[in-house]
């Protein structure tokens, strides 16, 4: 991907944070993902956040599988909302890396697409479609199998139903991943702008 088009996914999604506000990615949780596909073919996880104001907790169970250069997930969860009750949350994504490291840019970066919505009988209902770009770098541990991969992934997300009707916003994904073996790995994320808020996933990959 030029890197001109990348600047410009990074002036939409600016352009957007300014412009409305938004609760999360597809299923409304802080949950980012970094530039690599660290399976083979695929993976089961769990994920724990703290989405922010309004929501108490969440917990999500996700599965992803590879295929070629690209990689395909579906979650889905509970979340408690302070006050209303309880909500469904359900999600899918697509991953592909459009961009690798070099002496001009340091960084590799992959494109992220999603849908996903959050339900119940107590909340509104709503729709998010996530475009985003994962921008990062994997760093081998000397002398182990442990892999960092520190990242950031900025999120523009076009909202539709709840109260406020369709809206735009925009999160800045932090986050890091450590896989310690070929089978285990950890993550962490938290998000700035319209999402604030932290969470944290172990995989079991295969």
């Amino acid at each position: 991907m030029p890197r001109n088009l990348i600047g410009g996914i990074f002036a939409l999604a600016l352009l957007a944070g300014a412009a409305g506000t938004s609760s999360a990615q597809e299923t409304a949780t802080p949950i980012f993902r970094s530039p690599y596909r660290e399976f083979v073919h695929h993976e089961l996880g769990l994920s724990l956040s703290d989405p922010g104001e309004g929501v108490g907790a969440a917990i999500e169970g996700s599965y992803r599988y590879g295929s070629g250069p690209y990689d395909f997930g579906v979650r889905g969860g509970i979340a408690d909302f302070n006050g209303p009750g309880s909500a469904v949350l359900l999600g899918i994504d697509f991953r592909t890396q459009v961009l690798s490291n070099s002496e001009s840019f340091p960084l590799d970066g992959s494109l992220t697409l999603g849908f996903g919505s959050v339900f119940g009988s107590d909340v509104d209902d709503v729709c998010y479609l996530p475009v985003g770009v994962s921008l990062g770098r994997r760093f081998d541990l000397e002398n182990s199998s442990t892999v960092f991969v520190p990242y950031l992934h900025p999120v523009v997300i076009p909202t539709f139903g709840g109260a406020g009707g369709s809206d735009v916003g925009f999160s800045l994904g932090l986050g890091v991943d450590i896989k310690f073996s070929d089978k285990w790995a950890i993550r962490a994320s938290g998000g700035l702008g319209d999402l604030e808020g932290v969470g944290i996933s172990i995989a079991y990959l295969r």
